[in-house]
C-alpha cells in the first residue's frame, strides 16, 4: 500500500489496464448493445481500443482533469456505440470526481448542469431505442445515480478541503494578528518606559547635577553644603524609587511604574525653588479627577519646571491648574526671565516636550509649547473622560 500511494500516478493506470484486459478475456462487453450501431457483435478484444487509451488518461488526472474528462467522454461514446465495455464508464466517473474536486464552486455548478444534460440525453436516447418505456427510464436512473453519487461525494470532499483551507487561513490571520498585537503592546510598553525614564529619572539626575554644580561653584558653608547634600539625596532617592518600580515591571511583567499625582506638586515646587526658580502655584482643580489625568498634570508641571531650571535658571514661573467649562482640565506653566544653565553641560534632545504631547494625545487632549514674550509657555488641555 505504501508503494501504491507513492506511485499512484503509475499504479492506478496499470490497475485499470489489468482490469480492461481481464474484462476482455472474460467477454465482459456488450453492456450497451442497446446503443450499438454495429450490424453484429464483435470480438471482446476490440474493447481494448477504447479501454486502454481511457486507462492512460488516469495517469495525467492531476494535471487537467476537466479536459481529460472531455476526452474520456468521447471514448465512452465510441465504446457505447460499438463494443459496449465498462472500463470507459469507470474512467469517466473517476475523472468526473477529479474534475469536481479541483473545480471552483462556480465551475462545479457548471459540471452539475453538464451531468443533468448528459443524463437527460442518455434517457431520451434510451427511450428511442427500446419498446418498453420502463427500461429507458431505468437506464437513465442508473446513469443519474452513478454520476450524481460521484458528483455529490466529490463536492463533499472539495468543500471539506475549502473548509480546512478557510480554517487554516483564519488561524494564520489570528497568529499574525497576535504578533501585531504583541508588537503593539511591546511598543506601548517601551513608550511608557521611555516617558517615565525621561520624566522621572532624567529630571532627578539632572537636578542632582545642577545642585552639585551649584554647591561646587560657590564658597561652601556647612549650612549650604548640607542643603545641597539634602537636595542631592532627595533627588537620588526619587530616581532610585522610580528605577526600582521600572525594573520590577520589566522583570516580572506585573505592577505599574510608580506614578506621582498632584499630591506631589508641593515637593516639585519646593525642589524647583531649591534650584533657583521663583514659582507660584494656582491650583483650582477639584478633587477626584481620573488618575491618568492627575498623573499627566503632574508630569507636565514636573517637566516644565525641569526645563525652566535647565534653560531659564532664576526665572519667575507661574503654574496655573484650572477646570474648563466643559469638564476638561487646563494646565499652564509660564516662565519669564532667567538664563540657560551652561555648567554642568546638560544636552537636551527635544524629547521632553514631544513625550508630553504624546501623553496628552493618549488621553484625547493636546499640548502646545513655545516662546511667549521674554519667556516660555506650556499649555495643555486634558479631558476628564479618559479614552478606553
Amino acid at each position: 500500500m505504501a508503494w501504491v500511494r507513492a506511485h499512484r500516478a503509475v499504479a492506478e493506470p496499470l490497475a485499470y489496464a489489468a482490469f480492461t484486459l481481464a474484462a476482455a478475456a472474460l467477454g465482459f462487453v456488450g453492456l450497451w448493445s442497446l446503443f450499438s450501431v454495429l450490424p453484429e457483435p464483435v470480438s471482446p478484444w476490440w474493447s481494448l481500443l477504447t479501454g486502454l487509451p481511457a486507462c492512460a488518461l488516469v495517469a495525467f488526472r492531476s494535471r487537467a482533469p476537466l479536459a481529460l474528462l472531455g476526452v474520456a467522454l468521447v471514448l465512452f461514446l465510441i465504446d457505447l456505440l460499438t463494443v459496449g465495455g465498462v472500463v470507459t464508464l469507470i474512467v469517466v466517473l473517476d475523472l468526473l470526481y477529479a474534475a469536481t474536486v479541483a473545480a471552483s464552486p462556480s465551475r462545479r455548478r457548471g459540471i452539475l448542469v453538464g451531468i443533468a444534460v448528459a443524463v437527460a440525453g442518455m434517457t431520451a436516447a434510451s427511450l428511442t431505442r427500446v419498446d418498453d418505456v420502463r427500461v429507458g427510464i431505468l437506464i437513465g436512473l442508473q446513469l443519474g445515480a452513478l454520476a450524481g453519487m460521484d458528483y455529490w461525494y466529490a463536492t463533499s470532499v472539495a468543500q471539506a478541503h475549502e473548509l480546512v483551507a478557510l480554517h487554516r487561513e483564519r488561524a494564520d490571520e489570528a497568529a499574525r494578528q497576535g504578533l501585531r498585537e504583541r508588537g503593539e503592546m511591546v511598543r506601548r510598553e517601551r513608550e511608557q518606559m521611555a516617558r517615565e525614564l525621561h520624566d522621572v529619572v532624567a529630571g532627578d539626575v539632572s537636578a542632582i547635577a545642577i545642585r552639585a554644580e551649584a554647591a561646587l561653584s560657590v564658597d561652601g558653608s556647612p549650612d549650604s553644603d548640607r542643603a545641597a547634600l539634602r537636595a542631592v539625596r532627595d533627588s537620588s532617592l526619587q530616581a532610585h524609587e522610580a528605577l526600582r518600580s521600572m525594573i520590577a515591571v520589566l522583570r516580572n511583567g506585573e505592577g505599574d511604574v510608580a506614578a506621582r499625582g498632584r499630591d506631589a506638586l508641593p515637593a516639585l515646587v519646593t525642589e524647583a525653588r531649591r534650584r533657583g526658580l521663583r514659582v507660584t502655584v494656582d491650583d483650582s482643580l477639584p478633587q477626584g479627577i481620573p488618575s491618568p489625568v492627575d498623573h499627566a498634570v503632574t508630569r507636565i508641571v514636573q517637566e516644565s519646571l525641569a526645563n525652566c531650571a535647565r534653560h531659564a535658571a532664576g526665572a519667575d514661573v507661574d503654574v496655573v491648574l484650572s477646570a474648563g467649562s466643559e469638564g476638561d482640565v487646563h494646565v499652564r506653566v509660564d516662565s519669564r526671565g532667567g538664563a540657560a544653565v551652561t555648567t554642568p553641560p546638560i544636552q537636551g534632545n527635544g524629547w521632553g516636550l514631544e513625550l508630553l504631547r504624546e501623553r496628552a494625545r493618549a488621553l484625547g487632549g493636546r499640548l502646545e509649547a513655545g516662546p511667549d514674550g521674554d519667556g516660555w509657555s506650556v499649555r495643555a488641555t486634558l479631558p476628564t473622560q479618559v479614552p478606553a
